[in-house]
């Protein structure tokens, strides 16, 4: 299938499954609830297609679960149907834990409570296509595809799981993985990064890797513990995280899971030498417990890890501390971290001083408003190497700060952000390894370590040499709808910082009381 026929062919996938979720959708059940039901039953499909296969059967189910088969299923009438699929989630998921089963089912829930919906569902969307025989850029673009529309589902707070796709991909064409690396993403969300990184080691390498490399990347040989894998707080992001690789054709249906559902703060980990990630939004790492009167509250936390600079409940921090000392040497790293992180006080400084000292911190990407489906949040890029050290000196000594937010206006709906809004960025970054022998470029300025020491705090709130248009009065120039659209961005970016210093106070935030009133609050899973 030629690129034309594979687009034409995920578009017509994509339509077909989204008119299912439209349905669905009147009945209640969100988008990202939809995307995890398809998950389910997608997964119960491809196994029975892969056991029929008279080629090379394959069993992903245990070989004594016939009643609980895809052709079980769908031979049910709609009531007998729902009933059946609610014990199957349960059975399936009761598997041992760390098994491919565990993770797609663990803790899965029915959320179609409408017996013929589900039974039309299974036979009329699932049952009729041959998923097996869709080549993995067409299903796992659809899916990929059907992800991407939950995100924008705002009430869920799905969002906060998606990175924008051009901006992982900028970032992984900035770090250029290669097949020796061993890369991770610690807040994986639904796997974009761990699925860009492969995609370019398939493209850059692919013709190069015998099968046998292959399986040892991905670690489905007993040689190799694997080069690639994730990790997921949240058990039903992991899930769709899990499927997504798959149908992408990353990993096994039966063998090593690639994404872990645990807590990354809690412990080192595995170390690797490339590092890709988006840390959740939202300032406090917290839990949420539940009291003996079933109420749910959430206490704060703070990781007392004897490899931090730092203990502190700033999640951001937590997780720039994380990162760095998960890497190997050498390493490097890539990682979106908002504002606060660049300026806070108290731990922020102590972080950013002892990470300027102990990795070379060469580039920062200050990144436009507009362009994340959680909004209220200023970020950035952040690129940094571990390397031997040297004793008595730094490890940085230039960092360049790439100025892409000043005059760049971006929205969600009217003006996304595209791969191509990002080369010039790219090009700049990969015409030399120091920042400092770059091409020259004017969106760019380069500071010495002992400057940036220098200022109040050691803030890495960099930016003013590129002029700013809307002091000549453009911004009439820009269309109505970019024009609220910063306006909204600007006002939540405020809440945002305004709820951090009332939680920092030890008051009840804006996310509380608009949870309090029955609004969502964004920045909850």
């Amino acid at each position: 299938m030629n690129a034309a026929d594979a687009q034409a062919e995920t578009r017509r996938l994509v339509d077909k499954l989204w008119s299912y979720c439209d349905v669905l959708r009147d009945e209640g059940v969100s988008t990202i609830d939809y995307v995890e039901q398809l998950t389910f039953l997608l997964f119960l499909k491809i196994a029975d297609e892969k056991a029929a296969n008279p080629l090379s059967a394959e069993n992903i189910l245990p070989e004594d679960w016939q009643e609980y088969g895809w052709q079980k299923l769908k031979d049910k009438k709609a009531e007998d149907l729902k009933q059946h699929y609610e014990k199957l989630l349960s059975a399936l998921g009761s598997q041992a834990t760390g098994s491919p089963l565990n993770l797609v089912f663990g803790r899965a829930q029915n959320k179609i409570q409408t017996a013929a919906s589900l039974s039309r569902l299974v036979k009329e969307l699932i049952d009729k296509e041959t998923w097996s025989l869709q080549g993995t850029d067409v299903k796992g673009d659809a899916y990929e595809q059907l992800l991407s529309r939950g995100a924008e589902d705002t009430k869920t707070g799905a969002g906060q799981y998606f990175t924008p796709r051009p901006l992982i991909e900028a970032m992984v064409r900035c770090t250029r993985p290669t097949p020796r690396d061993t890369i991770t993403d610690p807040a994986c969300g639904t796997g974009g990064f761990l699925l860009a990184a492969y995609e370019h080691i398939a493209a850059e390498y692919g013709s190069e890797l015998t099968r046998a490399q292959w399986e040892d990347f991905f670690g489905t040989s007993k040689r190799s513990e694997g080069n690639i894998w994730g990790t997921e707080l949240v058990h039903g992001t992991a899930r769709l995280a899990a499927m997504n690789l798959l149908l992408h054709g990353i990993g096994s249906w039966n063998g090593k899971q690639l994404v872990h559902v645990t807590d990354a703060l809690a412990k080192g980990g595995r170390k690797a030498s490339l590092v890709l990630a988006n840390p959740p939004f939202g300032k406090k790492s917290s839990i949420t417990v539940i009291g003996e009167d079933g109420k749910a509250s959430r206490e704060d936390v703070a990781y007392s890890r004897t490899d931090f600079w730092v203990t502190t409940t700033n999640k951001q921090l937590n997780f720039v501390q994380h990162i760095a000392k998960q890497l190997d040497i050498p390493g490097r790293a890539a990682v979106v971290v908002p504002d606060n992180v660049l300026f806070e006080g108290g731990a922020g400084e102590t972080v950013r001083r002892n990470l300027l000292h102990d990795y070379d911190v060469h580039t920062l990407l200050r990144l436009p408003t507009g362009i994340f489906y959680a909004g209220g949040v200023k970020a950035n890029v952040l690129f940094f190497d571990s390397r031997t050290p040297t004793p008595g000196r730094a490890l940085t000594s230039k960092l360049a700060v790439y100025d892409f937010r000043t005059n760049q206006h971006f929205t969600l709906k009217t003006k996304a952000l595209r791969s191509e809004h990002l080369d010039d960025f790219v090009a700049w970054y990969r015409s030399a390894e120091r920042p400092e022998e770059r091409d020259d470029n004017e969106r760019v300025r380069v500071f010495d370590h002992d400057e940036l020491l220098a200022r109040d705090k050691v803030n890495l709130d960099l930016i003013g040499w590129v002029a700013d248009e809307s002091a000549e009065d453009t911004d009439s120039l820009l269309p109505p709808e970019v024009i609220a659209a910063e306006i909204v961005e600007d006002l939540q970016s405020a809440l945002t910082e305004f709820a951090a210093v009332a939680d920092a106070l030890g008051g009840q935030t804006a996310a509380e009381v608009s949870s309090n009133e029955g609004a969502p609050d964004p920045q909850q899973p």
